[in-house]
């Protein structure tokens, strides 16, 4: 008996260190003989009542405790186990096998679960969980990394100090100031708005420069259909004003659309769902399907927006307050940014007593305090009639994970509505606007002074 089974059976009661390794990672449904399984099953049992291997003596004595086996069946178990002798292998070597072999056995079961919801025999789950399923199955593997430990591993973290980190920069010089250049991975950022004042117009722009960059972008709109964000895009990619894409030849259109195609290698894909339909299940089930089918994996997703989608936690219409359901919304989409290790663009309402005020706070984000709570970088895109008259937008930080955010705590853009675009404005239309303490500002790629530690003691 020299299978794979009996070979991780036999190192699961005298190998520790392989034990303590690849215990997390296997299942019971992994084995397909019963004997086996039943073996495994009290090999984990006391592995985790008691922190250490189970012994041949122990195995027999617990599973003749059992109730689900008769005579005959603990006569092979018995069998089974006296089989179980201590003889060395490679650890690497067993590593590496019991991982291919864990990862072949939940493709197969996969396999068999998703043919099962195909032909309509599951009640409890539908077809729609076939990809969530397959892909599941697919990214089985031993992660080594079991958390940071702070004394040992301080090598690594000094390094990260010392690396630049992937970021989604924007092509507007004071975004990429306060974020340090540009949005990093696994956060959430809220751009807090009004009606009308340009929430859409700011995602559709920023989302635009990154397919420019040649990022992968996933536009999910719960308020506009895909063709309107596909117009505000074409807008602005192609340098054409919104009121007259409709009389474009299709000739020119054409051009432009293939002349922008050789400019990135990025691919933008925008999906609507109806308004509060859609939560962060549906969008890590959309993410499934476009890996699965387009080998589509986003490096930004935006999510217009926040407020109108729907919690995964609380059913529609149940007696919860806003505050908390709000609240869950941005958890679960923050957890989904961590997750799927992306940043997450969103944006929010202000209340009424901020959709005209000029200088708008945290405490004026709609229907929900819990939202600024969660966010990692929250700003408010205030318009005023003056702001309008210079084709401008003030941007006001409201919260940053990311920088200090009194420093360049007020700014402005330029903003031109008809090409949906936003654009840096000349130095002097930042003189009456920024804060106090903007020259000790740098930006990302200026050198800092150099700072000396000599007064240090060791």
């Amino acid at each position: 008996m020299d299978n794979v089974e009996f070979l991780i059976l036999r190192n699961l009661l005298y190998n520790e260190e392989y034990l303590r390794k690849v215990i997390p990672f296997i299942k019971g449904e992994y084995f397909e003989d019963v004997k086996q399984k039943i073996v495994f099953e009290e090999i984990l049992k006391f592995a985790g009542e008691y922190n250490q291997p189970a012994t041949k003596e122990v195995l027999c004595i617990e599973t003749e405790k059992r109730s689900d086996i008769n005579d005959e069946s603990f006569k092979d178990i018995t069998n089974l186990i006296s089989s179980l002798e201590d003889e060395p292998t490679e650890f690497d070597w067993l590593v590496t096998t019991t991982e291919k072999w864990c990862r072949d056995r939940a493709i197969y079961l996969a396999l068999l679960e998703s043919i099962s919801l195909a032909d309509g025999k599951d009640d409890k789950q539908d077809r729609d969980a076939i990809p969530s399923i397959l892909s599941d199955a697919l990214a089985v593997s031993f992660d080594p990394n079991i958390g940071h430990d702070y004394l040992q591993d301080y090598e690594a973290r000094y390094e990260s100090y010392h690396r630049k980190e992937d970021k989604i920069e924007f092509d507007l010089e004071y975004f990429n100031k306060i974020t340090k250049g540009g949005l990093p991975n696994k956060t959430l950022n809220i751009a807090l708005a009004g009606t009308g004042v340009g929430k859409s117009l700011f995602m559709c722009h920023v989302a635009s420069s990154a397919l420019l960059q040649g990022k992968n972008v996933l536009y999910i709109t719960l308020e506009m259909a895909e063709e309107k964000i596909a117009e505000r895009i074409d807008a602005n990619l192609l340098n054409v004003a919104i009121q007259d894409i409709t009389d474009l030849p299709k000739q020119m259109y054409e051009s432009k659309v293939t002349s922008l195609a050789q400019k990135t290698q990025g691919t933008l894909i925008i999906k609507e769902y109806p308004t509060a339909a859609a939560h962060s299940g549906h969008f890590r089930a959309l993410l499934n399907e476009l890996a699965l089918k387009k080998s589509f994996k986003p490096d930004i997703i935006f999510i217009d927006y926040l407020n109108i989608c729907a919690s995964s936690r609380y059913r529609a219409g149940s007696n919860v307050n806003s505050y908390s359901y709000i609240k869950a919304i941005a958890e679960e989409l923050r957890g989904l940014a961590v997750e799927t290790n992306l940043p997450i663009v969103s944006a929010t309402q202000t209340t009424r007593s901020g959709y005209g005020s000029s200088d708008v706070e945290l405490t004026d984000t709609s229907e929900s305090f819990g939202l600024p709570a969660t966010a990692d970088l929250m700003f408010a895109l205030i318009s005023t009639e003056d702001l309008e008259g210079l084709n401008q937008i003030l941007v006001k930080q409201l919260k940053n994970r990311y920088n200090d955010p009194t420093i360049f705590k007020r700014f402005v853009v330029g903003i031109d509505r008809a090409k949906m675009r936003l654009y840096d404005c000349e130095q002097t239309a930042q003189e009456d606007i920024l804060d106090n303490g903007q020259e000790e500002e740098y930006t990302n790629n200026e050198k800092k002074p150099k700072k000396s530690f000599s007064e240090f003691k060791f």
